[in-house]
């Protein structure tokens, strides 16, 4: 048996407060939780019954001395809680974007690297359980050479969304971080991690957003909407992120093939489905199309031999009972992420995750495709 590993949080909204129950969840010790506002960070850390609970990151890290700490905040204000982590020689799982830019990213990676630490970076619908079937069935050749994927979403969100980190590329703000991560990671994990190629463009759709306070949780944003937007005392800020992408990839495949994979990213963050989201892994021999933008499922399966319909695939049961007991998608994505995390810690031997490599990469590819938009 080993001791509980001690886990110190950054963030008290949604991600912080899942970040949360994910350690817990994986058998550690949550002994801290940090945020900006003094009210806000004692009634979460109230709520949850954690231990201590302050507004200062450094001193936290002090006091607590975690083995790991939990990075929840926006994108924007991760590079000096996570510098100050790694120096200290704390293990780090932070959720995405890494950072706001390929630049900050790329240095956190090679600090960890450098100071030993173990990382995880949190674009993690890429263990949702049709993902990791479809996994399976692509490793079984059961669609023969992969050769193109198709990601497809659309998300209708009000343009009258309040004014946010979420509006604001140094906020690490975007689709392209929000959206975009977990859609590579789940392309890659299923295909495979060589990115060969990729060029793409983005569209900003909100040009401006109202400001209003209030909104501590981002999930809840919609609820502080503005009634009466034509308020002449409204205050207006500038957007400057994309709310709409395409982006063309080219994967090496895992699986033998005679020629790269083509992949389609198709996000519209602002516009109205008129049919599902959906995930497509086409190939040679057959194609698997899961319904939801993370593929939520259910799972269907084509064979181009029997010349049939769309058959609907059960997920098996050895996949569900990989992964935590947890209805939403979301949460049991961070638990079993964050148990992946504390049981390499603890010198479990575990299968490949996601870390800060992945995070560095991400972004870097973020900045070119924005900049080939410009």
């Amino acid at each position: 048996m080993t001791d509980k590993k001690k886990v110190l949080v950054y963030g008290t909204g949604f991600a912080g407060q899942g970040h949360a129950q994910a350690f817990r969840d994986a058998g550690a010790q949550v002994v801290g939780i940090v945020g900006r506002n003094a009210n806000v960070v004692k009634d979460v850390a109230q709520q949850l019954s954690i231990p201590y609970f302050a507004t200062d990151w450094a001193l936290a890290l002090e006091e607590c001395k975690p083995d790991i700490v939990s990075i929840a905040t926006p994108g924007g204000a991760h590079v000096e809680p996570i510098t100050q982590a790694i120096n200290a020689g704390c293990h780090v799982f932070c959720d995405k974007p890494l950072s706001e830019s390929g630049e900050s990213a790329s240095k956190l990676y090679k600090l960890a690297l450098e100071k030993n630490v173990k990382t995880a970076f949190a674009s993690s619908f890429c263990y949702m359980p049709h993902i990791i079937q479809a996994k399976e069935m692509v490793a079984q050749g059961l669609i023969g050479e992969p050769l193109e994927v198709e990601c497809i979403s659309h998300f209708n969100l009000d343009k009258n969304i309040p004014f946010g980190w979420s509006h604001r590329i140094e906020s690490g703000g975007g689709r392209l971080n929000n959206n975009f991560t977990h859609l590579v990671s789940i392309v890659t994990s299923v295909i495979g991690e060589n990115i060969l190629s990729v060029h793409g463009e983005v569209r900003n759709d909100m040009p401006k957003a109202p400001v209003v306070d209030g909104v501590h949780n981002f999930t809840q944003r919609r609820n502080f909407i503005p009634k009466d937007l034509n308020d002449p005392s409204l205050e207006w800020k500038d957007c400057n992120v994309e709310w709409s992408y395409t982006v063309l990839m080219q994967l090496e495949s895992r699986v033998p093939a005679k020629q790269p994979v083509s992949v389609l990213f198709k996000h519209g963050g602002l516009v109205p489905r008129f049919n599902e989201d959906h995930l497509v892994f086409h190939g040679s021999k057959g194609s698997i199309y899961i319904k939801g933008h993370y593929g939520n499922g259910p799972l269907y399966f084509w064979d181009k031999n029997t010349d049939k319909e769309w058959q609907e695939v059960p997920l098996p049961t050895a996949i569900s009972e990989l992964l935590p007991d947890i209805k939403d998608d979301t949460q049991r994505s961070w638990t079993h992420l964050a148990t992946q995390l504390v049981k390499d810690v603890n010198g479990e031997v575990v299968a490949p995750y996601q870390t800060f490599k992945e995070g560095s990469e991400y972004q870097q590819i973020i900045d070119t495709i924005r900049k080939g938009s410009k």
